[in-house]
């Protein structure tokens, strides 16, 4: 039955007190804000646009600018007064600034993952062609045209970026508007007071990656969603709702904080509606609070609870998820819906018993993981998210650490509804304003996801660690962290322990046992709970059972990767469980990524500590790790059976099941059933010989499992299988699509190398490709790369009319014409005549076989005529732009090109003001086409990731290999 209690008002948030208990009451909320929502408010009368969230990823121009030399960086900042006074930006922030000849781009993008690798490159970020020595692709412009019309005006509007790596600056309209240092933490501006209502309205961001801010690959780009977010005046601020419940017997209690932000310039007197929604879409509890006010221009937080009876708890097995509705009327009319979404449970650090969901004990099975993927680099997909979350827990993990930032908003909506427990950590450690404000973001946007367990409020802080510093900047964190959210605890993930922030920590972190004397630590602080932040750093290739580091491949058995520095996972897990008190195990990594390529440098690109490849393919530890983390029966045998050459010579053959006992056959002969040992493996030496390699396993004498490695034939064919073959036609759905090279019979072909090329047809693109080699050069996208040429050097001349012109002719001496880019007073400016010749010079470019060189030229008048080298070229309009395609062997070492048009309206000086210096006048494109879509397999694997293009219909993709029988995949875009 729904219940309905009264809210409480506040002027100010109140100061929470800081955690000083070990059980604690947690709750996560989503804040998820819906297109045009409505309340349904019995006698209150609505309006259309009352809140918008609009995605506007689709349809951006992108392009290279330059971290060292304003020149080549579109001149970027060279304008008089560019920052002196407001309105000035110069270049592409110049709303006039012409960037028809850039590359279309949509949304996540990455441009470090289209980038080749280069010897000169950080290996600790991939060796991609960016930073410091590649400043040339290490800054990249982004530009959108967006149309907000005159209905709008009295709304606030405002811009959020879910994440931009990294110094952003954006400017609107040519209006400075903010700069965002960081690469990971969300952030937005109200630009309400810059927009052009009923009008055309630029957006540009400036976005230079030059410097790094962590030691793995980190992307570059607008690499996350940007969001125009539209409201009334009064309105729920953002990420405005705070819900914590409490559990008993009688049911759950849940404590409702919302901010409101009235924007007005009058006071605004409203009432606040919140009503609870179960998981079965039924309302569970009502409140209401009527008669309050919040002042102009200022906010105001308001406080109550309501109770649910017999509440659905969330848990991994079990992702129930509760939804708040909260609605503002204010006379008598709807302005602001909010909804949020948030999950019912409890969490507790036990200092002696670990960690409790629910009031049960639970083991935390976690791994660490970047945010980059095959393919894609760090612009993923939302469904490959949840894809990749899907694949972590089908090996039985219930925990993952963000490493070392805040993740992407879509992680945590997906975690809360695939049930996977979070630990959430922020970036930095410090409190300087920058820093505060960006802890103070994650916390307030994800403190109410159900998922989120734990926060971390600093990662192996090398400088800290051990010092009084370190204790103090702990503590004073994790007040701010308490202060936000009295609902969680918070850890520090440290590499050594006793002292500095291992100290302040309410949850102590230890990175790597074997760096770590965990037992005098926890006999020192009885009453500090722990929790195992990272493990293992083994280090093995997936598919590979013999070193060849001349490869930069090492064998995938389990064991210490750096003896003395840490534990073989299965050392690892033992080492946790072998103490009650630690709360759990995060294995250092779930995912391979790129960058940090111990214990390579060049030519290895990626790392090799992860379970899974960079694509996602199980390595053999991960099924160890599967073997003690799941009950469902299962055997996993390994290595492969390929090994030809060494018939007789032994095999370390390793067997991982959760059953009683397993029984290894070869060729159907049985060499011996092993009692299996809790937590751990069993081995056998066996003789090779070419056949099938089989495990059964066993529990209470019943065969429950088997597991199967056979000696393959010759490659034959290709093979595809999606991971979905439906798709939403909106642009952004994706399947992720296994690549493998079969035999005859159909068994994988475990040395398989063989090149594949993709090609698809129908309302699908692919997006990457991958194969999880760890040495492997080839491209994981391919795409147009453009360079740009400009037109410059222009000059001028008044003629008396617009008909055939001598003054175009390719000899003709320009010295003594005007530069129309010279600022002269009116007393000086010449007579205006019928007619205008302007001329610029534009070198010949260098290119390759296969190039593409246009020349995009502007739209200056209806009637005017367009020369090259003195001769008329007819344009094409494409996308709405005039170019012309030249032929580059026609060109000479210096060029011209030549307008004739009618003398504008004001002169020479009406038609520099928006010329952007001289840029929109023209500028030759080399297109360097993207090549075709191809990858090899490696050890008779890869993957290729489709993305519907928006449309809907049926579509294929086709897989083709010398010498190999093609595969095709068949896609429903609805």
């Amino acid at each position: 039955m729904a219940s309905k209690i009264k809210f409480n008002q506040e002027s100010s948030v109140p100061k929470h007190l800081g955690l000083t208990i070990l059980s604690m009451i947690a709750i996560g909320a989503v804040n998820i804000v819906p297109r045009l929502a409505v309340a349904d408010v019995p006698g209150a009368s609505t309006r259309a646009s009352q809140r918008e969230r609009i995605n506007i990823d689709k349809g951006w121009a992108f392009a290279f600018g330059n971290a060292t030399d304003p020149s080549k960086d579109f001149k970027y900042g060279l304008r008089p007064f560019f920052f002196a006074k407001a309105g000035y930006g110069d270049g592409p922030a110049n709303s006039d600034f012409d960037d028809a000849a850039w590359r279309r781009v949509d949304l996540p993008h990455d441009w470090a993952v289209e980038l080749p690798f280069d010897a000169r490159g950080n290996g600790n970020h991939g060796s991609k062609a960016i930073g410091h020595d590649f400043p040339e692709n290490s800054v990249g412009w982004y530009r959108k045209v967006i149309d907000v019309p005159e209905s709008d005006r009295g709304r606030r509007i405002s811009i959020d970026f879910d994440g931009v790596y990294r110094n952003s600056v954006v400017w609107v309209n040519g209006h400075y508007i903010g700069t965002e240092p960081s690469g990971y933490s969300g952030f937005g501006y109200d630009i309400t007071d810059y927009l052009n209502y009923g009008g055309r309205n630029v957006i540009a961001v400036r976005v230079d990656a030059t410097v790094e801010e962590g030691w793995f690959y980190e992307g570059a780009g607008i690499y996350r969603h940007v969001w125009l977010s539209k409201t009334d005046p009064l309105h729920v601020g953002k990420w405005g709702t705070f819900v914590r419940p409490t559990v008993d017997k009688g049911g759950a209690t849940l404590d409702i904080d919302v901010t409101v932000d009235n924007d007005a310039k009058t006071d605004g007197t409203f009432s606040l509606l919140q009503d609870v929604v179960g998981p079965d879409g039924q309302r569970v509890a009502h409140a209401e609070m009527t008669g309050l006010t919040v002042k102009a221009a200022s906010d105001g937080t308001f406080h109550g609870s309501v109770k649910v009876t017999a509440p659905h708890l969330w848990s991994p097995d079990t992702p129930d998820l509760y939804h708040l509705k909260t609605t503002i009327v204010s006379e008598g009319r709807t302005v602001d819906t909010y909804d949020t979404t948030f999950g019912i449970r409890t969490i507790t650090f036990d200092a002696n018993s670990g960690f409790f969901l629910n009031g049960k004990p639970m083991r935390l099975k976690g791994t660490n993981n970047h945010q980059d993927h095959a393919g894609v680099g760090t612009a993923m997909p939302d469904a490959l998210q949840a894809w990749r979350l899907n694949q972590l827990k089908g090996m039985g993990s219930n925990a993952y650490r963000t490493s070392h930032n805040p993740p992407a908003p879509e992680l945590l909506d997906d975690a809360d509804r695939i049930g996977m427990m979070v630990l959430d950590e922020h970036r930095m450690m410090g409190t300087t304003p920058e820093i505060r404000g960006q802890l103070e973001r994650l916390i307030i946007r994800d403190r109410n996801h159900p998922s989120v367990i734990l926060w971390s409020v600093g990662n192996e802080e090398w400088a800290l660690e051990g010092t009084p510093l370190g204790t103090h900047l702990a503590d004073e964190m994790q007040d701010i962290v308490h202060r936000l959210d009295p609902s969680r605890r918070t850890t520090v993930a440290a590499s050594s322990s006793g002292r500095g922030v291992s100290v302040s920590a309410d949850v102590i972190g230890f990175n790597y046992g074997a760096q770590h004397d965990v037992d005098a630590f926890h006999q020192r602080f009885p009453e500090k709970p722990a929790a195992m932040t990272e493990e293992g750093s083994t280090l093995s290739t997936r598919g590979i059972y013999f070193d060849d580091r001349s490869k930069v491949h090492l064998n995938a058995y389990d064991r210490q990767g750096r003896p003395s520095y840490s534990l073989s996972i299965e050392e690892g897990w033992n080492h946790v469980i072998a103490r009650p008190w630690m709360s759990g195990m995060f294995v250092w990594t779930g995912f391979d990524y790129r960058g940090e390529p111990t214990p390579f440098g060049w030519p290895a690109i990626s790392s090799q500590f992860g379970m899974l490849d960079t694509t996602g393919v199980y390595k053999d530890s991960a099924y160890y790790l599967k073997s003690v983390w799941t009950t469902a029966p299962m055997v996993h045998l390994l290595p492969h059976w390929n090994w030809q050459g060494k018939e007789g010579q032994p095999i370390d053959v390793r067997v991982y099941s959760n059953a009683q006992a397993v029984e290894l056959f070869l060729n159907g002969k049985s060499l011996g059933r092993k009692t299996m040992v809790a937590n751990s493996h069993l081995q056998w030496d066996v003789p090779y010989q070419a056949g099938k390699l089989e495990a059964r396993a066993y529990s209470d004498g019943k065969l429950v499992a088997n597991a199967i490695v056979s000696t393959s034939g010759r490659a034959e064919k290709v093979a595809l299988t999606p991971d979905k073959h439906k798709l939403a036609a909106d642009g952004t759905d994706v399947s992720v699509v296994w690549v493998n090279v079969e035999d005859k019979v159909g068994g994988i072909v475990p040395t398989a190398s063989d090149r594949i090329k993709f090609d698809v047809t129908g309302p699908i693109r692919i997006i990457g490709v991958g194969n999880g080699d760890p040495g492997s050069h080839e491209a994981d996208r391919t795409v147009d790369r453009y360079e740009f040429l400009p037109v410059s050097q222009w000059r001028s001349l008044a003629v008396d009319g617009t008909g055939d012109q001598t003054e175009v002719a390719e000899a003709v001496d320009t010295t003594s014409w005007r530069d129309p880019l010279q600022w002269l007073p009116p007393e000086a400016q010449p007579p205006v005549t019928a007619g205008l010749v302007l001329r610029g010079q534009f070198s010949r470019p260098t290119t390759q076989p296969g190039d593409k060189v246009s020349l995009f030229v502007a739209d200056l008048a209806p009637s005017q005529r367009v020369y090259v080298n003195g001769l008329p070229v007819e344009t094409t309009v494409v996308d709405g732009n005039r170019q012309v395609v030249l032929d580059v062997d026609g060109l000479k070492s210096e060029n011209s090109l030549s307008y004739v048009i009618p003398t504008p309206k004001g002169g020479v000086p009406s038609l520099a003001d928006v010329s952007v210096g001289g840029s929109r006048w023209g500028v030759v494109r080399i297109n360097h086409p993207a090549g075709p879509w191809q990858r090899s397999v490696f050890n008779g694997w890869a993957q290729v990731i489709v993305q519907s293009t928006g449309v809907p219909g049926r579509a294929t993709l086709k897989a083709s290999g010398e010498g190999l029988s093609a595969a095709t995949a068949q896609f429903d875009v609805k």
